[in-house]
């Protein structure tokens, strides 16, 4: 399938964008999805998957002109496809947290079996830096906590709206994987971003990358009806809620990571070669 097909002259050439159903990356696309930022010349399509998904997809195909991504999955896309220097979620001393239904420490966790979200998020990629032996089990990322209230797993690894909700399931927090990895390195922790298709050549690059910054500030500029947008992809979390998930993954960061965000998405990737646990020498790179 071509990423970007060109018709006649006179029509826009379409980009396909794949994102995530979270409020978060509803928000980040709102602009976009609702045709609030337009860009003459071309047209969006959308389609919404759950981010191990789009990990794999971007893996096996390169399906997607834009997709989102786990920062720990791009090694494997990265020949490609490169990273939008914006749209990125990081967590600013907060992140992915192991959970438990029982009284359990850190310690603990290498003598039981996790349940995880899947092995190309960034939430495995932080959980097998924090120690290796932990042994782990895949179910997806919106079954974690109930198979942990139904006793199948003695703790998992919650992403997205569980780490807002957790409590009122009855659930512990052993670690939240954000705090340590800024106690390991100061840095904040790169959890996803989006990657945009290297054949899509310089200029339109920019041009898409540019657009998705717009989508974000538009959001940002226009909180209220971002919100109410993101509303419907807001899973078990009322508005408080949804506003302060929202406000924890789309904010200054999204619009540019900064050099010592950028900095830290190269640690993190360095660090997950160093050890074994990513095969493929990272090579980051970013378009403006």
């Amino acid at each position: 399938m071509s990423g970007i097909q060109a018709g006649a002259a006179n029509e826009a050439r379409t980009i396909s964008v794949a994102h995530s159903p979270d409020s978060d990356d509803a928000f980040m696309f709102y602009g976009l999805a609702t045709n609030k930022i337009r860009v003459p010349g071309f047209r969006f399509t959308h389609t919404l998957c759950d981010i191990e998904t789009l990990n794999r997809r971007a893996m096996d195909e390169a399906f997607f002109d834009v997709t989102a991504i786990s920062f720990h999955a791009y090694p494997y896309v990265q020949k490609d496809y490169t990273l939008m220097s914006c749209g990125g979620s990081v967590g600013e001393g907060y992140g992915p947290m192991v959970v438990s239904s029982k009284m359990l420490t850190p310690d603990d966790l290498a003598r039981i079996r996790v349940a995880v979200p899947g092995t190309l998020t960034t939430a495995y990629l932080a959980l097998k830096l924090f120690n290796p032996e932990i042994e782990t089990e895949v179910v997806p990322f919106d079954k974690i906590i109930p198979e942990i209230q139904a006793g199948n797993f003695e703790a998992g690894l919650i992403i997205h709206e569980g780490q807002l909700t957790y409590a009122q399931n009855g659930l512990r927090k052993v670690i939240d994987l954000g705090v340590w990895w800024r106690e390991q390195t100061g840095l904040v922790l790169p959890l996803g971003g989006n990657a945009v298709r290297r054949s899509l050549g310089p200029e339109t690059l920019h041009t898409v990358t540019q657009a998705l910054r717009d989508s974000i500030q538009h959001g940002l500029d226009n909180r209220e009806q971002g919100l109410d947008y993101a509303m419907q992809f807001a899973r078990d979390l009322d508005a408080t809620l949804a506003n302060r998930f929202v406000s924890m993954y789309v904010n200054e960061r999204t619009l540019s990571y900064g050099p010592d965000g950028q900095e830290a998405i190269r640690r993190l990737l360095a660090l997950g070669f160093e050890r074994g646990i990513i095969p493929i020498e990272p090579k980051v790179d970013f378009v403006d």
